[in-house]
């Protein structure tokens, strides 16, 4: 099994998205609200990728083709928005594992739109995963919230940052990877601002507590969304970088049942039972990125 030295980028970047969902979810305690934490974590990552654009020099892009940032931020803010109303309405614990379905996203969309193609392992895994999101669901109890809704976000924000991953393996090539992550992100930070309409407060009601775990967790994910665009962008593979990526599923486990008290998580006590059978979703998420690799 050959394992590209590259994919270690997204694997560092798997334990840094479940550091950043913990986070931002113990920034809701405080009442940050979802509108006002995307807002952050959009504007983190946008002003990451400014210094990168003008390292390569605002490289000449034929105006018609703008269009093309603009949309993939638009399917990417979307994605953002779904995710993290599932953290903050449910389980980290559910969420990051149900995201490990977006490998399978990725190589039906490649398919469709031409970017790859599907073998008969990917269904396999498929089906895996399928079976990772039923043991997910698996033995409730009382601290199991509202696995339902969360399931059905987080499949909802994989299958559109699935589309905008493929549309950056699609297009970003043609542009540089200094010339289109950019632009796309800063479009995402200015779409953001529309959020805030629906936002209870102003940046100033937010309590200093409250800024602790909100930039912890915009700065990690910031730092997540750099490693996956750029990979994608440099290296491409949008199905192999996902695969490795979809580890984040078996570190939200871990995690939450290790640490989890550091950020005052309550998913830990959910339940020997229930995690359990979540850490066997992961695992069954986890045979299905074994299964394509090989």
């Amino acid at each position: 099994m050959h394992f590209p030295a590259y994919l270690f980028i997204p694997l560092v970047c798997a334990l840094l998205y479940v550091v950043s969902m913990l986070a931002l979810k113990r920034a809701g305690d405080f009442g940050v609200g979802v509108w006002r934490t995307t807002f952050i974590a959009n504007w983190a990552s946008a002003l990451l990728f400014m210094p990168l654009w003008c390292w390569r020099g605002f490289a000449p892009v034929p105006a018609g083709d703008y269009w093309q940032p603009a949309v993939v931020a638009v399917i990417f803010l979307l994605g953002q928005v779904t995710m993290f109303l599932a953290i903050t309405r449910g389980d980290v614990s559910v969420a990051a594992p149900v995201m490990g379905v977006k490998v399978i996203f990725v190589a039906l969309l490649s398919s469709l739109l031409r970017v790859g193609e599907v073998p008969l392992a990917w269904w396999i895994g498929a089906g895996l995963s399928t079976l990772g999101v039923a043991l997910l669901n698996f033995g409730g109890g009382g601290a199991h919230r509202r696995v339902g809704g969360t399931v059905a976000l987080t499949a909802l924000s994989a299958s559109l940052y699935s589309l905008s991953d493929v549309l950056v393996q699609k297009w970003a090539p043609a542009w540089g990877a200094g010339n289109f992550f950019p632009p796309m992100f800063l479009l995402v930070g200015v779409y953001s601002f529309a959020l805030l309409a629906f936002a209870r407060g102003g940046f100033r009601d937010l309590r200093a507590g409250a800024w602790r775990w909100v930039g912890l967790g915009a700065g990690c994910n910031a730092l997540t969304n750099g490693g996956i665009a750029l990979t994608l962008g440099i290296w491409g593979n949008a199905t192999a970088v996902n695969i490795v990526y979809s580890t984040r599923g078996l570190f939200s486990v871990i995690i939450v049942w290790w640490v989890g008290h550091w950020f005052t998580s309550l998913e830990q006590h959910a339940g020997r039972g229930v995690l359990l059978t979540r850490l066997a979703g992961a695992l069954a998420m986890l045979a299905a990125v074994a299964l394509v690799l090989r």
